[in-house]
């Protein structure tokens, strides 16, 4: 099972920095980071880890509850999983680091990094349970 999981949430991981990098490359994504201060290299490395920290959550919670989760095919298990731990990221990470910082417009880049992070969050849901299906 550690195999299938680290297999899964290396590839979701992959996913996830894909489309960070992808939308790394956008001008808003440009004016995100430059509005929070955030350095290119060092966020593209933070993705990395982020991804494997959160397909290594989705990956095991879908192998392990595969049969508990309330929808059909892995994709959408996969997907539900995935939305959950953006819950998770999102209460725990983004809200308390947006409004308890002194930033002029944290409603403005709680929303960017929102959206940010559901597409991120997306794109490891779709690849992890692609490849589910694929083994299975």
């Amino acid at each position: 099972m550690w195999v299938k999981t680290s297999l899964l949430a290396v590839a979701g991981a992959l996913g996830f920095w894909a489309a960070n990098f992808a939308i790394s490359l956008t001008p808003v994504a440009a004016d995100y980071r430059a509005g929070l201060s955030i350095a290119y290299v060092p966020m593209l490395l933070e993705a990395l880890a982020g991804g494997l920290i959160i397909g290594f959550s989705v990956s095991y919670c879908l192998l392990r509850f595969f049969n508990f989760i309330p929808t059909h095919g892995a994709i959408s298990k996969s997907l539900v999983l995935s939305f959950a731990a953006l819950l998770v990221v999102t209460v725990l990470i983004e809200i308390p680091g947006k409004f308890l910082s002194p930033t002029a417009d944290a409603m403005r880049y709680f929303t960017i990094g929102a959206v940010f992070n559901v597409l991120r969050i997306a794109a490891l849901g779709v690849v992890i349970g692609s490849l589910y299906d694929r083994w299975s």
